[in-house]
Formats: C-alpha cells, structure tokens, sequence
C-alpha cells in the first residue's frame, strides 16, 4: 500500500522531480503508518495484498472477457430469427467459503449480460438466465475458479 500511496501522489502531483518524490515518500509513510496503527493494517497484509494482484488481474481479464462473450451471445440471441428466447431459472452452487467471494462470484454473474443473481443464500444462488445455453456456463466457471484460488 506505501508504493501504492506513493504512485498516486506522483500521479496527483502531474510532474515528477527529486522534491515531490520527498515530500512523498514522507507523506506516504505517514499515511502508511496512520493505517498499520489504527486500521489494523500492516506489512504482512502489505505483502498478501502483492503475492495475490497477479491473480486478481488474470480473474479481471477474464470477467472482461466473459462479459465481452456474453454481449456476442446475447446479440446473437436477439437478432436471431430461428431461436426462441427460452428463460430459466438455475440455482448454482457456489465452493466459495468466505461470503465476500460469494458475493463477489454473484455480482461476476450479474455483470455478465443475460444472466441476473436473483438471490444468494449460503453457497447457493439463484440465476435468472436469458437463455438455457447461458445457464451451462455458470456450471464448473472459470471466474469461480480464478476466485477460489484467490479466496485461499
């Protein structure tokens, strides 16, 4: 989170030069040790937080990229003349344990076009799908599992 602090500071400033670097390097670590003293915040989070960025850039790809596959899907199914729009309703059982992967795996549904997270109740959530094809995908996902692994 220092470096973070730091990288927006520079950035705020709009230059870069030997004094802004100073000031913020003071200025970050102040708010740096602000955090560790009183938000229970402190190196070994510091470094949790850095082993698991690359894995929660790769699960932000991917959800990019499910959601840019869902919009073609979806398009295909509404300009499609021979399909019939046949909605569903699935419950889909979630291996997240923690309830902020759960939630977080429930709105990656909802962001995802034609389907909706109607509720979620335990490891469980109930999907509002556009179409039965949508449904399958929601089965062994690929974000559930870019989550779990980042949930461990």
């Amino acid at each position: 989170m220092f470096v973070v602090l730091l990288l927006i500071w520079i950035i705020f400033n709009g230059k870069f030069n030997l004094e802004i670097l100073l000031f913020g390097l003071v200025i970050a670590g102040a708010v740096f040790a602000y955090m560790s003293r009183f938000m229970n915040y402190g190196i070994k989070r510091e470094l949790e937080f850095y082993r698991r960025l690359p894995g929660f850039l790769h699960y932000v790809f991917v959800l990019v990229w499910e959601i840019l596959m869902a919009n073609l899907n979806v398009c295909r199914l509404i300009l499609s003349e021979k399909e019939e729009i046949d909605p569903a309703i699935v419950e889909v059982k979630s291996v997240m344990k923690t309830t902020t992967g759960r939630a977080f795996y429930a709105n990656a549904i909802t962001l995802t076009p034609g389907t909706i997270t109607v509720t979620l109740e335990d490891d469980t959530c109930v999907v509002h799908c556009l179409d039965d094809t949508l449904a399958q995908g929601l089965v062994d996902s690929r974000l559930e599992q870019l989550l779990h692994e980042l949930e461990v």
